[in-house]
């Protein structure tokens, strides 16, 4: 079978290699590695450029079936130039054909050895331009797409040498947009808040970028308050970093935006990872002079000592409210 897809493929007419690549999808991984092996990667990316809509869809899923799960394939497709022509292919505006492509773009880049590749090419600039809405006719791009374009900037980011350009290119302003507008427990605020995190940790300039973009705070307190368990992770987190970047400059804001209620309960009920982060956060936004020796309070310590340390600014920005939230979280913990 492998034999005979791979001789059609590299010699059949349009019809036998549109089947050929249709059949190669049906094949189990062991037959796939053995299509790999014969040469079939480089017919394929010849068929994405026939400018034949039923001949590229097809080597699309060829390709794709190809490179999941094979690190090797994934090597092998972007060394034989894949790269420039699924750019090239996007400016079809075709919103199935975009789907397959950002589709493609991710498996590839959860290869370790093609983050730089892709990078140079100039695909982290097409990726962040079609999230903002600003690459050829974006209207028509589904969420699964951009969920596939956030992930696949998420996969490059793991490589610290590529964030600069991430950051050059202009996805902080990307994201933040899209973290306003959409709700804060959807998928893609998810992984924007999540992308966004290992971003500003990593680089200095997004950072600054993040904390003077204009409600920004308020996008982050609002995701703490009504996003997944995982986005709130990020949103404190990020929240935290800012904070601790300027403590003088940030705390009022943070403060101002109503942020304890909701560090309070995340505190208790977030995820391990995220009530670390709330109580880091907490103690800076409260008294930073005892910070080192109050981080190793246990929970009830920390909300109990913060109870007592409201002052005449903490009761005007939490309100009755927020201190009957602190009341009922030293309640919770006690128990």
């Amino acid at each position: 079978m492998e034999g005979f897809v791979a001789q059609n493929l590299c010699n059949g007419s349009r019809e036998v290699r549109i089947q050929a690549a249709t059949q190669l999808g049906k094949l189990n991984a062991k037959q796939r590695h053995k299509l790999a092996e014969r040469g079939v990667i480089a017919p394929l990316i010849s068929m994405l450029q026939s400018q034949d809509y039923e001949a590229i869809e097809a080597a699309l899923f060829a390709l794709l079936s190809l490179a999941f799960g094979n690190e090797r394939n994934k090597i092998r497709i972007v060394k034989l130039g894949v790269i420039p022509v699924l750019l090239e292919l996007l400016q079809s505006q075709n919103e199935s054909l975009t789907e397959l492509i950002l589709a493609s773009f991710l498996v590839i880049s959860s290869c370790g050895a093609n983050k730089i590749a892709i990078a140079a090419s100039g695909a982290i600039s097409v990726l962040v331009k079609i999230l903002g809405g600003e690459y050829d006719d974006t209207d028509s791009i589904s969420m699964q797409a951009k969920l596939d374009a956030v992930a696949t900037l998420h996969n490059l980011s793991s490589c610290h040498q590529i964030i600069p350009s991430m950051v050059s290119s202009g996805i902080v302003f990307t994201l933040l947009p899209l973290i306003h507008s959409y709700e804060k427990s959807s998928e893609l605020v998810d992984k924007a808040m999540a992308l966004l995190e290992d971003i500003i940790a990593s680089s200095e300039n997004a950072l600054a970028q993040t904390s003077g973009a204009g409600d920004a705070i308020r996008a982050f307190v609002e995701t703490i308050e009504e996003g997944t368990p995982q986005c709130k992770e990020h949103a404190v987190g990020i929240l935290l970093l800012i904070c601790q970047s300027c403590r003088e400059k940030y705390r009022g804001l943070i403060l101002r935006e109503g942020v304890i209620p909701g560090l309070l309960q995340l505190s208790v009920d977030g995820t391990w990872r995220a009530k670390e982060k709330a109580k880091q956060l907490l103690l800076l936004l409260r008294d930073c002079t005892s910070y080192r020796s109050r981080a190793k309070q246990s929970k009830h310590e920390l909300v109990e000592q913060i109870m007592q340390e409201i002052d005449a600014e903490g009761e005007k920005v939490m309100g009755t409210k927020a201190l009957r939230l602190v009341e009922d979280m030293i309640a919770k913990l006690s128990t």
